[in-house]
């Protein structure tokens, strides 16, 4: 139904490229090699037979992947990515777990020493601990299931893109969750066995002649070595969703060869309508005529699609003005074509560098001419000066001449490499998909009468129902087209923020359970040094320097971790850079601000400390 519905003949063009991809099975006893040998056979043929066609035509056998080939590499790379990010999280839940672990082994030394003194076995002792720390993994595991349920479900009612019904059902088997509990399980055993050497030393007759008054020690501990891996682990998802979040603010306020703010797009396709033929271009004119007529309204352009639109931009094969055999494989270029007004550069706020734009006058009794991109004048013809007033050859054959230089954009991703682009004018080659681009002055110079650019939109549509009552229009604002190619930039930024948040609170618990715990081991201690005169910046120092110490350098450890794996952010977030000197500000200053959050009460405990009272106690 594409011919009546959308009034082209792609799927009839033997030269089109819809098809990318074929699904198939292999006969009994046929290898793959034998397969693409065969394949290959056929695309020769094809070559052959229709030259200005098909082009060269090799084919790949390749199993479907969990994701696809289509989804590119660097989306395989951020899901890759997100998978060890997500290991890390669970890593620093375990590593702080252990770290609790040994500290309520350290604080309970004196009752495993009694306990064993008594004739209790350290096997009897170990097995406590260890059901202990399953009992809590076990709990947090069910707790983290019934979370992921509710939030799959929701997953799956979930349309990410507007416009387009796509629902994807979430709904993981029994071996996902098996998976899960399986490493609630392990994480259980793994980190409750933290204490267990502690336990296995212990000399019951020193503990108890020691008491319960030992100061901190000075060598690095298995928990400090924890609390430094989970601090790092804080530390990469932080760089790591900073710079994402950068990339996107950047990517939102950025100029894409065209722009965004104070635009209104009306979208219909007159084919639908039942226009055709000559009809076409003059009910074209008649709708710039009519919104241009609005008031607020500064200039109205018309395309037959949209640079980052969902199906934005046609591709068309190029070849120099001096190739005579048209075939694909001597093509120079491929290059994305628009089909234009005259009054689009101005009214989508794209820039011409150079040359003439296009007139009312290039129509189809004048000679062929196009606008080029940069890209596009350098890849064809070595330099923009050269290209202007220059000839090209499309695969029919048609000669061009370039008239006009405009600036290069974005086209099909924010992340792509440029691209050549070409403008032709909509009056050349009349197409029935029909969108008007409308620079509105509303919001700008008379913000007193009005909320914006929406505020257009019932203005648009009832003037071109006046035109035509059955013409179906759609209006909306310009960046709305453009969040099916903003979907990964923000997917990216949600996933990493929510991890981030994540391992701040974990790295926050952490901290403050080795302050606490410092400062209730060494408050007689400081009670001593308090009533021997020391002030309250050694007072604190001997609290908590050590926190800060290992604070300190699992941030280091981190940040520089960070920087290396964001690297792969560059790929998925435009513009987003970890050699950013916010981003690196902004690290250091959330790393200290967590530490002081995770310290702020032991400190006041350990300020607070009255050393008559606590040698009363003693």
């Amino acid at each position: 139904m594409e011919d009546p519905f959308l009034g082209g003949g792609d799927l009839n063009a033997r030269g089109s490229g819809l098809i990318f991809e074929t699904l198939g099975h292999l006969k009994r006893g046929v290898t793959p090699a034998q397969a693409e040998a065969d394949l290959n056979l056929i695309g020769a043929y094809l070559q052959k037979t229709y030259p200005k066609d098909v082009g060269k035509m090799t084919f790949a056998l390749k199993r479907p992947s969990l994701y696809g080939d289509y989804l590119g590499r660097p989306v395989r790379a951020f899901m890759a990515g997100l998978m060890l990010l997500t290991g890390l999280i669970l890593l620093a839940a375990c590593a702080n777990l252990g770290s609790l672990f040994a500290a309520r082994a350290a604080d309970r030394s004196r009752e495993v020493a009694l306990r064993l003194a008594l004739g209790s076995s350290r096997k009897r002792i170990l097995r406590g601990l260890f059901t202990e720390a399953i009992m809590i993994s076990l709990a947090g595991g069910g707790i983290g299931l019934l979370g992921s349920v509710a939030l799959l479900r929701a997953l799956s009612a979930w349309q990410p893109i507007p416009g387009f019904p796509i629902h994807l059902a979430v709904n993981p088997d029994a071996k996902v969750y098996f998976v899960a509990v399986l490493l609630a399980l392990a994480s259980g055993l793994l980190f409750g066995a933290v204490p267990v050497r502690q336990v296995l030393r212990t000399n019951p007759y020193k503990v108890v002649k020691a008491g319960t008054g030992s100061a901190a020690g000075k060598r690095m501990s298995m928990r400090d070595v924890l609390l430094v891996v989970q601090i790092a682990i804080c530390a990469v998802l932080v760089t790591s969703s900073l710079v994402a979040v950068r990339g996107l603010v950047r990517s939102l306020h950025a100029h894409f060869g065209f722009d965004v703010a104070h635009i209104v797009l009306a979208e219909t396709d007159l084919g639908m309508a039942g226009y055709s033929g000559d009809r076409v271009p003059l009910m074209q004119k008649q709708m710039i005529e009519a919104v241009k007529a609005l008031p607020g309204v500064e200039s109205v352009g018309l395309a037959d699609s949209l640079p980052l639109a969902v199906n934005g931009g046609s591709g068309s094969t190029i070849f120099t003005d001096a190739t005579t055999d048209l075939r694909p494989s001597n093509a120079v270029a491929d290059a994305v074509t628009y089909d234009i007004s005259p009054e689009y550069f101005h009214a989508a706020g794209t820039t011409l560098l150079s040359g003439r734009n296009l007139t009312e006058h290039d129509d189809k009794n004048s000679p062929r001419v196009a606008v080029v991109n940069l890209e596009f004048a350098r890849k064809i013809f070595g330099t923009a000066a050269s290209a202007l007033g220059g000839y090209y050859k499309m695969k029919e054959g048609t000669r061009i001449q370039v008239v006009g230089i405009a600036e290069d954009g974005k086209y099909g991703s924010l992340t792509e490499d440029p691209q050549p682009a070409m403008f032709l004018p909509i009056l050349q080659a009349p197409n029935t998909s029909t969108i008007l681009v409308v620079r509105t002055r509303l919001g700008l110079d008379r913000p007193g009468l009005d909320n914006g650019p929406l505020d257009m939109g019932a203005a648009i549509r009832n003037a071109l129902r006046r035109l035509d009552t059955g013409l179906q229009v759609t209006v909306e604002t310009r960046d709305k087209p453009m969040e099916s190619t903003l979907f990964g930039p923000r997917i990216a930024t949600i996933a990493l923020g929510v991890l981030g948040a994540m391992g701040a609170m974990l790295s926050i618990t952490g901290i403050f359970g080795m302050a606490a715990n410092t400062v209730s081991k060494r408050l007689k201690e400081l009670g001593i040094r308090v009533a021997l005169g020391a002030q309250r910046k050694e007072v604190l120092q001997a609290a908590l320097g050590r926190a800060f110490k290992l604070l300190a350098i699992g941030s280091g450890v981190g940040l520089v971790l960070g920087l290396l794996a964001t690297k792969v952010l560059a790929f998925i977030v435009y513009q987003a850079t970890p050699r950013d000197p916010l981003v690196l500000a902004g690290v250091v200053l959330a790393m200290a601000a967590l530490g002081l959050l995770a310290t702020w009460i032991p400190a006041q405990r350990a300020l607070s400390v009255n050393p008559l009272v606590l040698l009363r106690e003693e």
